[in-house]
């Protein structure tokens, strides 16, 4: 039987208070960026928010921490901040400033908490000049940021009438929920030149060999009783399906913990596969209503096998490309290109809706591939969507990191050196 999707649109929702004491005392010996990104991820994962609205926030936040550290020690080129550094400033006081600041004015309902979070990191900090500084660098930071993002088109509504014909989009059962999300592959890229910069090739025609082959696969193995799909291939389907904005991050704080970075390297990072997975959103958005494709849960239906189910619930937005595996493919491009090399292991343990399955990678690219690959055995997901949403994701990916934040003198331009990243298997 179906199971209702695990998240919803931010400005339907509300809000889940949390409670951040067990979370604050467990984090202090993290990182501040690393601690500010879990305190972020933790609010919109109990408050089930949708992933594209928390990428937008990710992004904002992570590029005002960035903007803020560099501030104090410019080691890579700021997102928008322009200031001369100021070196007697407080890392830690400028960090908790700009995420705070940035924070409230996103989420605003779950002020309290941020607060909270807040008051407990300028409790760790010595009172004085250099406190001062820094959160006066960090509201900057985060000001700054957050006007360049004030006008850039994510709080529109646009609503598209279901499609009729053979290969055009409808909403899928059970629930027939309208299109989601029409307008975000309009809003402004965070890096990208245009939205439709990486717009994949055409999805294949709907009588072509390529189109019938992937609805037959996903028939077989993405059905809610699949005879086919193995216990190992369902788990993998429930692992990944959390929205793309946390299990990602959740691997960027493994990886950023077990590879030892600094602050400097962790806000660089953070800031760069949130900015790779923001603008994978708006680029796959416009590529999904531009070519306004069919989900299986139609398509299948529609070719005779009236009660076939999908194994989990479809999103209500076309299918081509899937921006589930875009944003894998860009965040993982990131992240090899960062520590220059793609075989970095790593442990994750997935989050709601199917929290607690732990699954280990010897490779970003190796978690990217099986993060596209889970939308198929999930049955929400054609082959097509997915190679397309790899390759897009991939070049989104390299664009983001080639072009934002970029070292501006040595010995920070060298990468990072072998010993201190995961072996090479």
């Amino acid at each position: 039987m179906y199971r209702k999707m695990s998240f919803k649109i931010v400005s339907a929702l509300p809000f889940v208070l949390l409670s951040f004491a067990f979370a604050q005392t467990a984090s202090q010996s993290l990182d501040a960026v690393v601690r500010w990104n879990r305190i972020a991820t933790d609010v919109t994962a109990a408050a089930q928010m949708d992933p594209l609205t928390e990428t937008r926030i990710f992004s904002i936040l992570h590029v005002a921490i960035h903007d803020a550290v560099n501030a104090i020690d410019q080691r890579y080129k700021p997102y928008r901040l322009q200031t001369p550094s100021v070196r007697e400033a407080s890392i830690e006081a400028a960090i908790a400033a700009a995420s705070h600041a940035t924070l409230v004015e996103l989420i605003p309902a779950a002020k309290s908490q941020f607060d909270a979070a807040f008051e407990d990191a300028l409790q760790t900090i010595q009172n004085g000049k250099a406190k001062k500084a820094g959160l006066e660098i960090g509201r900057k930071a985060a000001a700054t940021n957050l006007a360049a993002r004030k006008n850039d088109g994510a709080n529109r509504t646009v609503t598209r009438a279901p499609g009729t014909k053979p290969g055009e989009y409808r909403p899928t059962p059970p629930d027939f929920t309208p299109a989601w999300f029409a307008h975000w592959g309009d809003i402004t890229p965070f890096v990208l030149k245009s939205s439709a910069q990486f717009r994949p090739v055409p999805p294949p025609a709907v009588t072509s060999a390529t189109a019938i082959a992937d609805m037959e696969e996903v028939r077989e193995s993405g059905a809610e009783k699949s005879a086919t799909r193995t216990t190992e291939q369902s788990e993998i389907a429930r692992f990944w399906y959390e929205g793309s904005s946390q299990g990602w991050n959740r691997i960027t704080r493994e990886v950023a913990i077990s590879q030892q970075l600094n602050t400097w390297e962790n806000a660089r990072l953070f800031a760069l596969v949130n900015l790779a997975m923001a603008d994978g959103f708006i680029g796959g958005f416009e590529a999904k209503y531009y070519y306004n494709y069919w989900r299986p849960a139609t398509a299948i239906r529609e070719a005779g096998d009236k009660e076939w189910i999908n194994y989990l619930p479809t999103p209500p937005v076309p299918d081509y490309p899937s921006t589930h595996t875009v944003l894998g493919a860009a965040a993982a491009t990131v992240m090899a290109k960062f520590f220059g090399t793609d075989f970095v292991s790593f442990s994750m343990t997935s989050g709601a809706p199917y929290a607690g399955i732990t699954r280990t990678f010897w490779s970003f690219s190796e978690a990217a591939r099986e993060n596209g690959s889970s939308r198929v055995l999930a049955g929400i997901h054609f082959t097509s969507a997915v190679n397309a949403g790899y390759q897009q994701g991939a070049q989104i990916g390299e664009w983001v990191y080639e072009n934002a934040l970029r070292p501006v003198s040595a010995p920070y331009a060298a990468p990072i050196p072998a010993s201190s990243v995961g072996s090479s298997h």
